[in-house]
């Protein structure tokens, strides 16, 4: 990486936090596994396959969390051009707009600026994976059944940032020279959530054209 690019990614310009595992886990344990693969240069395709004898639970909330912070890094990094004024509305170009919802303040879908919608996304996420009975982080204690369902609105939430960022924002990444990184992110998240069937093939219409890279 070059030193332009480190001075873009770096921790000051991370939109949240990052979710850390504890050393000494199998989640841990399982976090060293991936980053390894990804180290070694091993096809993506294959670096997001279940390792054998792992559980899927424990796989899909290694990566929900590594997913997490590098999406939110990659939002940080365009964040000062992403504004009310430059994108009034969440969306993916004029065919795609997404409207937020919760149980809380918005019970209904509702129209919000991308950084308002970006705010609130993150909030909601480190909820959920803060959440003991979401993402249990003690050996033996089980997933819940509603597991797999969080993980998959956490991932097709996450890729309306990828659209976001590739459609909006996509010459600010080029002209911090990060496409490449961006590039390698996008397609490790789509062959992990392709990989499991974590997305709706609907959510993922938006970045057909960026297949062509895959």
């Amino acid at each position: 990486m070059s030193m332009a690019l480190k001075q873009v990614f770096n921790k000051d310009r991370t939109f949240r936090p990052k979710r850390k595992f504890e050393p000494g886990t199998q989640r841990f344990e399982l976090h060293k596994k991936a980053q390894a693969s990804l180290n070694a240069g091993l096809d993506l395709k294959l670096a997001v396959q279940l390792p054998h004898g792992e559980d899927l639970n424990d796989w899909v909330a290694v990566h929900v969390v590594d997913f997490f912070n590098r999406i939110n890094l990659i939002y940080g990094t365009i964040s000062d051009s992403c504004t009310d004024q430059t994108c009034p509305v969440m969306s993916g170009g004029p065919k795609y707009e997404y409207r937020w919802q919760d149980e809380h303040k918005y019970k209904k879908p509702t129209a919000l600026s991308a950084p308002k919608y970006m705010s609130l996304l993150m909030d909601w996420i480190e909820v959920q994976i803060n959440n003991e009975n979401i993402f249990p982080t003690n050996v033996g204690t089980p997933f819940p059944k509603t597991f797999m369902q969080v993980a998959k609105k956490i991932l097709s939430r996450l890729f309306r940032v990828f659209v976001h960022v590739y459609i909006h924002h996509f010459d600010r990444v080029s002209q911090m020279g990060a496409e490449a990184h961006v590039n390698t992110c996008y397609k490790h998240f789509y062959y992990f959530v392709t990989e499991f069937n974590l997305t709706d093939h609907k959510e993922l219409e938006p970045l057909v054209s960026r297949r062509c890279c895959i």
